[in-house]
């Protein structure tokens, strides 16, 4: 099985690529699917790809398969899908794909960074907990 590649847009260097019998039409809905996830202000620099295809098994309950393999910036988005119908399986990608790009967009602002516990010499205000925490109680039970 050949993949077919259908280019790759202007604004965002997402490409979408066919497995399988696949026409224009399904892939002119996923790519309008997709640019709606990435092409969202604020977002940083989206690249990758998303791949769907359709099994070449006429018995398959869910014949239709999706993957995007992105990355947001730092962060790699992978996001898989499986459904009866291009359509659905396409809907199902853009719902996963839109809640791990929020998750990994909110994620990448909170500066996490490992934070060295007191005992082992840390500080307080160490970490992204930031300095909330209030001081130790050396006498507790």
């Amino acid at each position: 099985m050949t993949a077919r590649d259908t280019g790759s847009r202007e604004t965002a260097a997402v490409r979408v690529r066919a497995e399988g019998e696949v026409d224009e039409d399904v892939l002119a809905y996923v790519r309008t699917k997709i640019d709606a996830v990435v092409n969202r202000a604020g977002l940083p620099a989206v690249t990758g790809e998303v791949r769907i295809a359709k099994a070449a098994a006429h018995h398959a309950e869910h014949p239709w398969s999706a993957v995007a393999d992105l990355r947001v910036g730092s962060t790699v988005v992978v996001v898989h899908a499986q459904d009866a119908t291009s359509q659905e399986v396409t809907d199902r990608l853009q719902d996963r794909l839109r809640r791990q790009v929020e998750r990994a967009v909110h994620e990448g602002n909170a500066g996490r960074r490992p934070v060295t516990p007191p005992w082992r010499g840390g500080h307080a205000g160490e970490g992204s907990a930031g300095g909330d925490a209030g001081p130790l109680d050396a006498h507790s039970a």
